[in-house]
């Protein structure tokens, strides 16, 4: 729970009080690799931090190709935000890619907490404007840098995640075959 606590304290002060009150509407659990902790078509009522592990949410078009959104690591915060904010039957599908204890919340419980603890409001607001800015930035990536650039901006802004996810993963995050992937990462390899 000190990652969960240390994450909070970087945008808003907990006191003893309120940390033991955000730990009693919590969950931990821990997953093995491969569960699935969200399935397309269902309504995300729960998201989910890291305290170890990897996740990946995901869709899948023409029920073959996936195609990766996110990955979460420790520290890291997932949730199929589209269903979760609107109570709506969600897109995406949300996997444990490496075992992984997650603090699970509720949205019944963070509602609670917004009551209780109004600065946690203010925290989860500073999370989706940071999420909204990297969605911005990842989308005009795509628009405007070939794959070699976005593997090579995903290398340097995500350096523990090269080591832990699989190359497929990777080539899928950056809309790219594995195939391509395996070239392009032996032609960069080669410069």
């Amino acid at each position: 729970m000190e990652l969960l606590f240390q994450n909070i304290q970087k945008h808003v002060p907990l006191s003893l009080e309120e940390q033991q009150l955000l730990q009693s509407v919590v969950e931990i659990n821990s997953y093995p690799a491969k569960t699935i902790l969200q399935q397309a078509g269902t309504i995300s009522n729960q998201t989910y931090f890291v305290l170890s592990g990897v996740l990946r949410n995901f869709s899948v078009k023409d029920n073959i190709h996936e195609q990766i959104l996110h990955f979460a690591c420790e520290g890291w915060w997932m949730a199929d935000m589209y269903s979760y904010f609107s109570q709506k039957p969600g897109n995406l599908f949300i996997e444990v890619l490496e075992d992984a204890t997650l603090v699970i919340l509720t949205k019944d419980n963070q509602e609670v907490l917004y009551q209780k603890l109004p600065k946690l409001e203010r925290f989860f607001r500073i999370l989706a404007e940071n999420s909204l800015v990297a969605h911005q930035e990842r989308l005009l990536d795509n628009l405007s840098l070939s794959a070699e650039e976005r593997f090579v901006k995903f290398c340097n802004k995500y350096p523990s995640l090269i080591q832990r996810v699989s190359q497929k993963y990777i080539a899928s995050y950056l809309g790219v075959t594995p195939e391509f992937f395996s070239k392009m990462k032996a032609k960069l390899l080669r410069k």
